[in-house]
């Protein structure tokens, strides 16, 4: 076992340098599918299954299929600038990036910058590490009354058989709910940033008519046709067993819009829309982040008053136990499904 894991280590390390100095932008999307496919059996090794889940789900299937609409994209401007005379006009930063790149003493003297400055940023971390405490040490902040707090009587105060879950969404959940919401600001300011205004446009071609010819592609919607019931399934398995066993709402939610995505791409847009449309997916998020609020500010009032929560625990190892928690995972699941779909719908059609 030893062996595998410092063979597993010498792969990440392999496609993690390929991956960055290769310069086919397609192989190196390939090598970072590797990557994430590799850590996730790393997780595994570790015995975190949930982070298993989510690096898979996330990492080599959702963030790969993003990393290749880009490649898809940059070809479709690429194409779309040769045939139009007049190129559009270049942003500032685009003018003082090609002013570095396009001389060549410039660019000797950032290349060298480049090293000394990562070398530096490389060396000050290493200097860090000393200063942290020896991994296992009776002295460590994660050896003290606290933890065994957490291990002891978890099961009890929360109903939660999974304590990493009872960790995150009972004893630490208002600090969770002000990370999401962190989460969320980043997300709209990436929005903001990203979104392609209307006058920019004309200057885009649409990705979704890139993709036309996979609509018709009858393989692959007879597979999504399996896959597709199956990812979902699976992604609610993993929600509702979250408390019990590993796994939790953003593990499940990540496999259950990796399913909506793989849906889209392979019967197209209008089929999807359907089931799903933009109201539709606002109203779900705005109404799961509500119930994620109200059920996380009455456990903040209870808990802050010493009042008795009027919400039973259940019996710990079922299903239907462990009290708000489970509403918090369903929520949290419903969020990061919609959130997840609605990026791969915003970027392959342009919008971002």
């Amino acid at each position: 076992m030893l062996f595998l894991r410092y063979f597993l280590l010498l792969l990440l390390i392999v496609c993690a340098v390929t991956a960055c100095v290769g310069k086919n932008l397609q192989t190196a999307v390939i090598k970072y599918m590797s990557f994430s496919l590799i850590m996730a059996v790393v997780w595994i090794l570790l015995k975190s299954h949930d982070l298993a889940i989510t690096e898979a789900a996330v990492g080599a299937g959702i963030t790969s299929v993003l990393y290749f609409l880009t490649l898809k994209k940059i070809r479709a401007i690429d194409v779309r600038k040769k045939e139009d005379p007049e190129e559009p006009h270049e942003s500032v930063p685009l003018q003082v990036a090609h002013f570095f790149t396009h001389n060549s003493k410039m660019r000797t003297f950032y290349k060298i910058f480049a090293v000394l400055f990562c070398l530096t940023f490389a060396a000050i971390l290493l200097y860090m590490i000393t200063y942290l405490p020896r991994f296992g040490g009776a002295t460590n902040p994660g050896v003290n009354e606290v933890t065994e707090r957490y291990i002891e009587q978890g099961m009890n105060e929360a109903g939660v058989v999974n304590i990493v879950t009872g960790l995150v969404l009972f004893y630490r959940a208002f600090d969770t709910f002000g990370e999401s919401t962190v989460l969320f600001l980043a997300a709209s300011l990436v929005l903001v940033l990203l979104r392609i205004d209307t006058k920019d446009k004309m200057h885009f071609v649409s990705a979704d008519t890139d993709l036309a010819g996979t609509k018709n592609d009858l393989i692959l919607q007879k597979i999504s046709l399996i896959l597709v019931p199956s990812l979902v399934y699976f992604g609610l398995y993993i929600i509702l067993n979250g408390h019990i066993s590993p796994g939790g709402g953003f593990s499940g939610g990540s496999v259950i819009g990796a399913g909506f995505i793989l849906f889209e791409a392979s019967f197209g847009q209008r089929r999807v829309q359907k089931l799903l449309n933009e109201k539709s997916i606002t109203a779900i998020r705005v109404i799961a982040l509500f119930t994620y609020g109200g059920c996380v500010s009455y456990w903040f009032l209870t808990g802050a008053n010493g009042i008795k929560s009027a919400v039973p625990l259940g019996t710990p190892g079922d299903i239907l136990s462990s009290g708000l928690i489970l509403i918090i995972n369903l929520v949290v699941g419903i969020v990061v499904a919609c959130t997840m779909y609605t990026f791969y719908v915003m970027f392959r059609r342009g919008r971002i």
